[in-house]
């Protein structure tokens, strides 16, 4: 199953070079990596991602070898165009996502950051997260991800219940989740537990069992994700057949306040919208993102952004390694964000976060619309602030659409 198509933009250079308007503001907001790693054992039936499982890709040009080649070749593409920057940013945050980047071996990952890091310093308190699988980690690949400069490991924990996890196409063993849990505390790294709810099947108990059984993990970040179900996956040709029926929204609703309720009283606080932590350990990868920091994203497929010029790049590994070898950017196309669409995107990130967004972010619609929406319990207004309450956030295209000054 191919993943999603690539949004259409305009044709970037074939240098990477940016705009002398984006790289004036390096440096003024906070500066990331991401780095993806499109490979995993299987195709979940509901991922869409830019993922490849064996027998998907065919070919030299798309083997992990190579793509540790290509990625080397991107990451001195960044160096060369953001040498044009007034200065030279540090990384704050470095976050490898896929995929499933701890199919690769630790030495490659840590090779990776090692490249990293020769351009752009770390600062003294940078956040450096992988995503894993709890089936593809051990206790010694943990440890050598933690010596090697990691903070942080991100696994897919989905559920904790069999008929769940078979409906979602995950292979790993549930009680596997708490061994790699345990393996990553020893090794030294925080850990965060990702958990999606809604799947076909799930009964309200089962949800409560998944998020009982992350709880007593004790991880210091958990996410709750509402399931999506995309165009073009596996899952979605099934509820199209009507092999599997999709929950309705009150079912959502009430999963999501079980989850808000039960992570609360254990000492998580919600800080965006699906992310719960205990205190200072909120992803501030993700949190860059929310709040319009510039990164770096480097892989098949990865979106950056700099400075208001966003862009993505080839998605197919063997399409990025040949543009990369031929000396040319592997980016697709991108956008440059007019003023109005800075500030829009402002909005729509701002209230999905708890500190809320300035009222002065509002034009004068969005703010005229703020005591409809207090006196229908649908947002929490300061002086300040806005930020989205419980039903809120559970409403929040509708929400976000009278904050912007659209009606209805």
């Amino acid at each position: 199953m191919p993943p999603s198509a690539l949004p259409d933009g305009d044709a970037p250079p074939a240098d990477g070079r940016l705009p002398r308007a984006a790289l004036a503001e390096v440096g003024r907001r906070t500066f990331g990596a991401y780095v993806h790693v499109p490979f995993c054992r299987v195709r979940c039936g509901y991922c869409d991602f830019n993922t490849y499982a064996p027998g998907e890709l065919a070919g030299s040009a798309s083997a992990p070898a190579t793509y540790l080649e290509a990625l080397a070749r991107e990451i001195d593409l960044a160096a060369a165009v953001l040498a044009e920057a007034p200065g030279r940013p540090p990384l704050h945050s470095v976050f490898v996502g896929g995929g499933t980047p701890t199919l690769l071996p630790a030495r490659d990952l840590v090779g990776i950051l090692d490249q990293l890091r020769r351009v752009w310093p770390l600062t003294a308190d940078a956040e450096v997260t992988t995503e894993a699988n709890p089936d593809s980690v051990s206790p010694e690949s943990l440890a050598a991800l933690a010596q090697g400069g990691f903070t942080r490991v991100s696994f897919g924990m989905q559920s904790a219940v069999p008929h769940v996890l078979a409906t979602l196409e995950r292979t790993h063993d549930p009680a596997r989740v708490g061994v790699a849990v345990d393996a990553a505390g020893a090794a030294g790294l925080e850990v965060s537990l990702d958990l999606i709810y809604g799947t076909p099947g799930e009964s309200l108990a089962d949800w409560r069992t998944s998020l009982d059984a992350a709880i007593a993990l004790a991880p210091q970040h958990i996410s709750a994700y509402a399931l999506v179900v995309e165009d073009g996956t596996k899952l979605a040709a099934q509820v199209r057949r009507g092999v599997v029926t999709m929950p309705d929204d009150d079912d959502e609703a009430d999963k999501y306040e079980l989850a808000d309720a039960l992570l609360s009283a254990a000492g998580y606080d919600w800080y965006e919208v699906s992310n719960f932590a205990r205190a200072g350990a909120a992803c501030r990868h993700n949190l860059a993102y929310w709040r319009g920091g510039d990164w770096w994203g480097f892989g098949p497929g990865a979106h950056s952004h700099i400075g208001g010029v966003r862009w993505w790049n080839v998605k197919h590994p063997g399409a990025y390694a040949d543009r990369l070898a031929a000396g040319a950017s592997p980016a697709h196309a991108r956008e440059t964000l007019t003023a109005d669409q800075r500030a829009d995107e402002a909005i729509l990130l701002g209230v999905r976060l708890r500190e809320g967004l300035g009222v002065e972010a509002l034009s004068d619609a969005g703010r005229a619309a703020i005591p409809a929406l207090v006196e229908d319990d649908l947002v929490v207004a300061g002086e300040d602030c806005v930020v989205l309450t419980l039903r809120g956030r559970l409403l929040a295209d509708t929400v976000v659409r009278r904050l912007l000054g659209y009606a209805g």
